[in-house]
């Protein structure tokens, strides 16, 4: 009975830890490396698009893929992350109301990573993504 007991407690801890964590990759930009993540606590994932417009577009999946539109209307799969340290800890630029950050993309026909700027404004409720194109977002931290 004890053995079971230890072995319940044992997998709860394990699941609980294996949930918790957030998926890291390494990146490398100009012989440095870089560490990405998608997981930064806001709702990153979404569609992305100039205001007032439809296209160009860009689409972020929640697992790091995704596809960008140029201005041409030609679309590109691509592998997204947000810049953060080896321990998933997003980097950013704290400034007022509004955050920034590095995102970095490649598309599946390069081997190149490219990076550019995320930002977060909280009073907006507005994320911008290479500063034209943004996306709205509700803020489910909010106490």
């Amino acid at each position: 009975m004890k053995s079971l007991h230890l072995l319940l407690i044992t997998l709860f801890f394990v699941a609980a830890q294996s949930h918790a964590q957030v998926h890291v990759d390494q990146i490398t930009y100009n012989g440095r490396d870089h560490y990405i993540t998608t997981t930064i606590g806001y709702p990153v994932p979404g569609t992305y698009i100039p205001t007032g417009q439809k296209a160009p577009s860009t689409v972020l999946n929640p697992d790091g893929t995704g596809f960008i539109q140029a201005d041409d209307l030609s679309k590109s799969k691509i592998n997204w992350g947000i810049e953060c340290t080896d321990e998933g800890i997003p980097v950013f630029k704290e400034g007022f109301n509004s955050a920034s950050y590095t995102f970095w993309y490649r598309t599946n026909d390069s081997d190149a990573w490219i990076y550019s700027q995320f930002s977060i404004h909280f009073a907006k409720k507005k994320m911008f993504l290479m500063g034209e194109r943004v996306k709205e977002y509700v803020d489910y931290n909010v106490q």
